[in-house]
């Protein structure tokens, strides 16, 4: 017999959502999203205050007190708590959007420690923790957890080994949590393909061959991720455990 999550409903309409990373690109096309399906949000960011400020103005231009801000280093796993604590003006949190990513290439042989740490810290330390300090708060909700993967997560990229090693800890990371919050929590990933472009270091040679090794032969947008999202939220209600790959078919024409 099912408990009364979210899905059950068929509605996001006042249900709260965590996003990390929600100021730019994806992240604020998620946002966008979710707050249209009827949710609140709290829009974490580190360092992108004006693009933060800019979008949690026009949500609550959309819906009064509907968005708040919460600013943190991800890094500094003590900084969690005042992420959740934003959270308790709307009763509860429903959704954790694991998004907060830092992309770049590490060439094998000239990897740095502190390269090493900054890929591993945001795409692997950082929501490992904030889902434990979340859990707490999802178990109350029946709630669901979205982890932001990569297909590089099964596929490594070269020259990106480091990154393409904190993906794929965040896939298992996946399916641990399903387990382990398993039956109050459900925890999906999403693995965007060719979606949004590096913002430097791929010139368009480079870009039509990433696009020519996919099926639909075409780059995707961030918004083929936030339905995506909607979809395990919502309408997934008995999913758990699982990586929706959202790549155009990059993942199998390798």
């Amino acid at each position: 017999m099912r408990g009364p999550d979210m899905q059950n409903t068929g509605k996001l309409d006042g249900k709260t959502a965590l996003v990390t990373g929600a100021a730019r690109r994806i992240g604020a096309t998620v946002a966008r999203r979710l707050h249209a399906e009827g949710m609140n949000l709290v829009l974490h960011y580190r360092s992108s205050e004006r693009e933060a400020q800019a979008l949690c103005h026009s949500l609550n231009a959309l819906r009064r007190d509907s968005a708040v801000l919460a600013q943190a280093d991800l890094a500094e796993v003590g900084e969690f708590d005042s992420l959740l604590k934003a959270s308790r003006q709307w009763g509860s949190l429903d959704l954790l959007v694991n998004n907060a990513s830092s992309f770049y290439a590490t060439p094998f042989g000239k990897v740095s420690e502190s390269d090493w740490d900054n890929l591993i810290i945001s795409n692997l330390k950082a929501p490992f923790f904030l889902s434990q300090a979340a859990a707490p708060h999802l178990r109350k909700s029946r709630g669901v957890i979205v982890n932001m993967l990569d297909i590089h997560a099964r596929r490594p990229l070269r020259d990106y080994s480091v990154y393409s090693i904190a993906k794929a800890g965040l896939a298992a990371l996946t399916l641990s949590l399903a387990r382990e919050l398993g039956p109050e929590v459900r925890v999906n990933g999403v693995a965007p393909g060719p979606i949004l472009w590096p913002e430097r270091g791929l010139d368009e040679q480079a870009k039509q061959a990433i696009l020519e090794h996919t099926a639909l032969k075409r780059a995707g947008s961030p918004e083929d991720i936030a339905g995506a999202i909607v979809y395990l939220v919502r309408d997934a209600g008995y999913m758990t455990g699982q990586i929706l790959a959202v790549d155009g078919g990059r993942s199998i024409g390798w």
